[in-house]
């Protein structure tokens, strides 16, 4: 396991004070890389809190360049970097933030040509993606190369979130078999809710990477941030899912489990 320097013990330590935390722990989250895709008020957040944990490395993954209308929530943008590609400056944000974090930024959506290779790249994966089609390519990728997926989803003033360990829990086909109607431009979004989304999301990563505290395993959180309701929706596994299920493809894939131990 990677050793901390003293900067690092410094920087990090109102965390390790914590129960079961600790200097393992942490050493956990330095060792450990994260694929965040969808790089935006979720996945953009989300990252800013791995990046000031102290995850060792981030993936981001995002296609397009930045728009105005992004920046009532993308708060690693600047508003002169409207019509660059923001992966770029999410990257610039971190590693200003937290110069002992290594960011590496891809400036593509996700696509059925690099899901393998980035998954692969990674420990775990944080789907943050604006619409279903990443979302399905990076839940059949995790569950083929036998990676946990924290999933997490917003619309107006809506969520869910639940972390997927493939074998273990349910996957995304089994949650959502019929996928919903989302508009991947349009859709309503107030800054703080995807805000707050992206907390408890980069809180279940690091759950999971750290094995300090229990995960949403089998369990969908459902959040109404309008009326400030949080249900816990317990989740099955779909025998028969396409993806995942006893007959699912991956099950013929002779590669070794990648799943971090807890």
């Amino acid at each position: 396991m990677i050793d901390l320097t003293p900067t690092e013990l410094e920087r990090y330590r109102r965390q390790i004070m914590l129960p079961n935390f600790g200097e393992v722990a942490q050493k956990r989250l330095k060792s450990a890389t994260v694929l965040v895709t969808g790089v935006g008020g979720l996945g953009g957040t989300a990252a800013l809190y791995l990046a000031v944990a102290g995850v060792g490395r981030l993936i981001l993954v995002r296609g397009g360049d930045l728009r105005l209308d992004d920046m009532n929530r993308q708060i690693l943008m600047t508003h002169d970097w409207v019509g660059k590609p923001r992966v770029f400056k999410a990257k610039q944000t971190l590693e200003a933030i937290n110069p002992d974090v290594k960011v590496e930024a891809v400036h593509e959506y996700v696509t059925p040509e690099n899901v393998d290779v980035l998954v692969q790249s990674a420990d775990m994966a944080l789907d943050c993606a604006h619409n279903f089609t990443e979302r399905d390519l990076l839940n059949e990728a995790c569950v083929r190369w036998r990676k946990p997926m924290v999933e997490a989803a917003m619309d107006g003033m809506e969520a869910y979130l639940t972390t997927i360990i493939p074998g273990v829990t349910p996957c995304l086909s089994c949650l959502f078999p019929e996928k919903p109607d989302w508009d991947r431009r349009g859709f309503s979004v107030l800054g703080a809710v995807s805000g707050t989304l992206a907390c408890l999301s980069a809180l279940e990563a690091i759950k999971l990477i750290t094995g300090f505290s229990q995960p949403l395993l089998s369990q969908l959180l459902t959040i109404d941030l309008a009326r400030m309701e949080f249900a816990k929706r317990h989740s099955y596994r779909d025998r028969s899912c396409p993806v995942c299920g006893n007959n699912a493809p991956w099950r013929y894939l002779q590669s070794k489990s990648t799943v971090i131990s807890q």
